[in-house]
């Protein structure tokens, strides 16, 4: 066991020594990320538990098929989360501006024939062996990084100069071009709000940013216009016109919230997820916890995101605080990326946002999108860790510390 020893000067040429307390062999990982990630990660396995039995035994799998499944990618999501945790930040930044190039590049790939994997019609899949992977979910990541070092080299600029608050615009621009070719709508507009996000935050002017608002919204009205998707939003504004078709996948989602009530119907007990509700296990999911939990339950979501989302902002602005505006800007990305997908998520299982196919970060079964939320977070603890070891370094060489043996 080490004690600390503090040098303090008390006549020239006579040092004291005082012990301050036993310090720590690492620093800890900060308590108020930990927390809500991990029970979300122990609702969303419960839920998934609960909303995917009916649906693998209809398929004559196994009765815990995805369970077992979703288990398997928090436990790989786990061991990447670790493995970026041990990662400089300044690596990050080493490799920030080719992630560009391979977002793009990824999201190409999908559109070869014989690598990419079609499901319900849309190519968004490459296959790993034994699995699928949603590349939109590295891409995202990717994004964030690339984005968080063209601000660091370009902070300055972006404040002043309405080209160089442009440029992330195209990147973005570009990026969903390709999204809305697979077609994946729900994806490009959270790229594209996560890049908005970043380089509002960077201290953009907000004329610069109406300006390129203006500029998208006939991109997104015009991918709007698609058959399918118009059908979407017309069942959005009244679902209970078409309920059985158009509409049926939001009214089975509102009439599974409406019988949660307060306190819900109990676990395990929701009648919605067999086979009413569609995608129970993913996309809906959080309609199925509202059933079983009610009120209480979707409070108690909503504020685990809340507190987790916020702590990932204040970590980025400690960053900031510390001279640190890579890993500022990477927190400020990770936050805006899981509180959009969540509030989105959570809107569409509501009601008060159009159908779109994006899980619920760290509930909803989904691999892809678990794995990568789940990297997120450890780059997050990274970042906190390195500050937490700035700080104590400070303080060292301010305070003249030692360790001595006990």
């Amino acid at each position: 066991m080490k004690k600390l020893t503090l040098a303090m000067k008390t006549s020239p040429g006579r040092n004291q020594a005082f012990q301050a307390g036993t310090v720590p062999a690492q620093i800890r990982p900060d308590t108020w990320i930990l927390l809500p990630s991990l029970l979300l990660l122990s609702i969303g396995i419960v839920m998934v538990g609960s909303a995917s039995i009916a649906i693998a035994e209809g398929q004559g799998v196994s009765s815990y098929h995805y369970l077992l499944r979703h288990i398997v990618y928090i436990s790989a999501g786990l061991f990447f989360a670790l493995l970026f945790k041990v990662i400089p930040i300044a690596f990050l930044e080493r490799i920030s501006r080719p992630m560009l190039a391979a977002s793009v590049l990824l999201l190409l790939i999908v559109l070869v024939p014989g690598i990419g994997y079609t499901v319900n019609g849309s190519t968004r899949w490459i296959r790993l062996g034994f699995v699928n992977f949603q590349v939109v979910e590295a891409v995202k990541l990717m994004v964030v990084i690339y984005l968080a070092g063209y601000l660091t080299r370009k902070a300055q600029l972006v404040r002043a100069r309405f080209f160089d608050t442009l440029k992330p615009l195209l990147v973005a621009g570009l990026l969903s071009a390709i999204l809305l070719l697979q077609p994946d709508m729900g994806s490009a507009a959270v790229i594209t709000a996560i890049v908005v996000g970043m380089v509002w935050l960077a201290g953009a002017a907000w004329r610069h940013l109406f300006v390129l608002g203006m500029l998208t919204l006939p991109v997104f009205g015009w991918a709007a216009m698609e058959p399918y998707r118009l059908r979407r939003i017309v069942s959005f504004m009244d679902p209970w016109a078409d309920p059985f078709a158009s509409g049926f996948q939001l009214t089975q989602a509102l009439i599974a919230v409406g019988r949660g009530e307060l306190f819900g119907v109990g676990i395990g007990a929701s009648i919605q997820k067999l086979f009413y509700l569609p995608e129970a296990h993913t996309d809906f999911i959080f309609a199925v916890l509202a059933e079983e939990f009610g009120l209480a339950g979707v409070v108690a979501v909503l504020l685990l995101f809340l507190l987790l989302v916020t702590r990932i902002m204040v970590i980025g602005i400690m960053a900031h605080r510390q001279n640190r505006p890579f890993a500022g800007f990477i927190a400020y990305g990770i936050g805006v990326w899981v509180g959009l997908q969540a509030v989105v998520s959570i809107g569409v299982n509501l009601g008060v946002l159009p159908t779109k196919g994006l899980t619920l970060p760290l509930i909803s079964s989904g691999g892809s999108s678990m794995l990568m939320s789940l990297v997120a977070i450890g780059i997050v603890l990274r970042i906190k860790a390195e500050l937490d070891r700035d700080n104590a370094g400070y303080c060292r060489k301010k305070l003249n510390i030692r360790e001595t043996p006990e």
